[in-house]
């Protein structure tokens, strides 16, 4: 390798790793954070609470013969409306006596249920708190296809982050073999406790 060329990559990794690490500061930091977080729900289960709701819709939006008379439209916006539903629709379904519709987000939820027979309903609204909606953002669930990317490019962020600090080491010098033992170290010490302590 030429002297010029080991320059160009040196200086490479270098910018890579700085601008990288700062451009992707606070994503990181996020996914750090939260995976303490996400390890231990147990110190946040106080933060979750249910509450019931009920109440009566119009009954022409849920008579009919069959599932393809139901205005689902129009009971979902009623709902969100009337009682302010948070969430994404994950699921509207229908038989002959009710309808269920499930609302989704992260740290949150609510399942309501619909009598086809006088329009009564009742809502069970479950919300986790500030931990429990940044654990499910740490997992993308129910969290939208923008979100999910976002996870898509923080995880290329941090291989690329981590990669060019390897190829900076190894133009340190001085560093370059306890920067290499600390690494080996680090791996062994993670597959000794995947090997010893996970059941």
């Amino acid at each position: 390798m030429t002297k010029e060329l080991r320059k160009m990559i040196a200086s490479s990794s270098r910018w890579l790793h700085i601008y990288l690490s700062m451009i992707s500061f606070f994503i990181l930091l996020f996914f750090a954070v939260t995976g303490l977080t996400l390890n231990h729900t147990e110190w946040f289960a106080d933060q979750q609470y249910t509450k019931t709701i009920k109440g009566n819709l119009n009954t022409n939006w849920v008579k009919g013969k069959d599932s393809t008379t139901i205005a689902k439209l129009e009971i979902v916006e009623f709902v969100r409306n009337q009682h302010a539903i948070g969430g994404a629709v994950s699921e509207f379904t229908t038989d002959d006596y009710q309808c269920a519709i499930s609302f989704s987000g992260p740290g949150y939820s609510a399942d309501v249920f619909v009598n086809r027979e006088d329009g009564s309903y009742e809502i069970s609204e479950t919300k986790t708190g500030l931990f429990g909606i940044i654990n499910d953002l740490h997992k993308g669930r129910d969290s939208g296809k923008a979100w999910k990317l976002l996870i898509d490019v923080s995880a290329i962020l941090m291989t690329v982050v981590s990669l060019s600090g390897l190829v900076m080491l190894f133009f340190l010098k001085k560093k370059r073999m306890a920067g290499l033992l600390l690494i080996l170290a680090g791996t062994l010490i993670s597959l000794l406790v995947y090997m010893v302590c996970v059941p």
